[in-house]
């Protein structure tokens, strides 16, 4: 197969993490006999430095040509720390998933066997979770009517939600649960919120389609304690923007890290993928940047054009990877000299020879990886 990628890599350690994504991905080019190629543009900070735009029209439109976009992240301290700069680099993001139509965010969370004790949950309470988090990205709150009064006194945000919009996200995860554990919990905040009525009600419908899914319901501020509590207890999470931006963050704990979930946001024409984690810019140029989410986020790409062995493989290197303690300082303290680029060396390298890892993995140690 011959895709054309559009790569942005964006701020703090974004292109730290990519160049790993591109290196695996070009990996399994090699092994299936595919071709990928890969075009860069900026997006974030780093584009409102270079074009005064953090999302170029030039990077939107290398977007629109590309079969998929492989993202890294955006943001920097520069505008943390200015809430009223009228320039942010997460407006870029925004409007690029507003240009697209990438009205679905769909995020895995799984606890690894071999991180349990990583969590800073209880083994047992962890052990076995599976979770795919449909969160609807292109409506609600974040793209609603916004409003401050002349004197900056009184500030409003408007959350307005279309049945259309309920209705196409909701689609999707009830055809996720059916290939997975039948099961999808609506998350909303119905007893205070006319917009988390109508999800309820459209849901609800929806789910008449779908007599093979049970359909739950849960209060927002309920299911966040339930992710901490129970979280083997989910199958499929759907939920509004806001919400699912929280929780997935929230789930982020169970295994571990951040560094290892990724996300794909899609929509009728345009697919993009990364991780969920920020720029992360105390970390820039450091090599302790964990690049598993951005490679994982890699496999989920390749599962949206029906490459599933490929994707599996990169799994299995991942996990192979998180067995052996070839991880980031964030997963190994007590190993600091693994950096970025020897995770993605090594994830690579799996691919390429996978009956050699444990080989492979003395020579990292040694600094002479057969790859290098």
């Amino acid at each position: 197969m011959k895709l054309n990628i559009a790569v942005l890599p964006g701020d703090g350690i974004g292109p730290e993490v990519t160049k790993q994504s591109i290196k695996v991905l070009n990996a399994i080019a090699m092994e299936f006999n595919h071709s990928f190629s890969f075009k860069h543009a900026s997006v974030g900070a780093v584009a409102i430095k270079e074009k005064g735009n953090p999302l170029p029209e030039e990077t939107l439109k290398l977007c629109k040509q590309n079969n998929a976009i492989l993202f890294g992240a955006i943001g920097d301290p520069k505008y943390d720390n200015d809430p009223s700069a009228p320039v942010r680099p997460e407006q870029g993001l925004l409007k690029l998933r507003k240009e697209l139509g990438l009205f679905a965010n769909i995020r895995p969370v799984k606890a690894y066997d071999t991180l349990l004790d990583k969590s800073p949950l209880k083994e047992e309470r962890i052990k076995g979770t599976d979770i795919s988090i449909y969160r609807e990205l292109t409506g609600g709150i974040y793209f609603g009517e916004k409003k401050l009064n002349e004197e900056g006194t009184e500030a409003s945000d408007l959350c307005v939600y279309s049945k259309f919009e309920i209705e196409r996200i909701t689609h999707l995860a009830f055809k996720a649960a059916q290939s997975r554990n039948k099961k999808v919990t609506l998350v909303d905040k119905a007893n205070v919120l006319e917009s988390s009525r109508l999800w309820r009600k459209i849901v609800t419908q929806v789910s008449k389609g779908y007599q093979d899914v049970t359909l739950d319901f849960l209060f927002v501020d309920n299911a966040a304690m339930q992710l901490i509590l129970n979280p083997k207890q989910f199958d499929v999470l759907l939920t509004e923007n806001m919400f699912g931006d929280i929780l997935s963050d929230e789930a982020s704990v169970i295994g571990g890290s951040i560094g290892l979930l990724a996300s794909a946001s899609v929509g009728e024409k345009y697919a993009l993928f990364e991780p969920i984690h920020g720029s992360y810019p105390q970390a820039k140029g450091k090599g302790i940047a964990n690049p598993i989410a951005s490679i994982l986020s890699a496999a989920m790409l390749l599962e949206h054009f029906a490459l599933f062995k490929e994707a599996e493989l990169i799994r299995k290197a991942v996990e192979k990877s998180l067995e052996l303690g070839i991880t980031t300082p964030d997963l190994n303290s007590r190993n600091p000299s693994i950096t970025t680029d020897r995770v993605g060396d090594f994830i690579e390298d799996f691919i390429i020879n996978p009956k050699d890892s444990n080989i492979n993995f003395a020579n990292i140690h040694l600094g002479q990886s057969t790859i290098i």
